[in-house]
């Protein structure tokens, strides 16, 4: 488990340099940060059921917070 967490920290530092190529630093700067808690944590050596409930956090947090953008944060319509 502890590499699947090194492998979605490679995936999110691939995009993070893509965003960042693209001119769109904010979104740059978060998926840096989540490549660095992913490497982080799998490096830790945690047990399963531990890594298991850190990626139910992670994606409960991601959750609510993409809920709470796209409610009250994003203008509908076009640029």
């Amino acid at each position: 488990m502890d590499r699947m967490f090194r492998m979605m920290g490679f995936w999110t530092a691939i995009f993070a340099v893509l965003f960042f190529v693209g001119d769109m630093f904010n979104m740059s700067v978060l998926f840096f940060a989540q490549t660095a808690g992913f490497l982080t944590l799998g490096y830790m050596k945690l047990t399963e059921r531990m890594y298991i409930y850190v990626f139910g956090a992670y994606l409960t947090v991601f959750f609510v917070g993409f809920t709470f953008y796209t409610t009250f944060v994003m203008e509908p319509g076009f640029h």
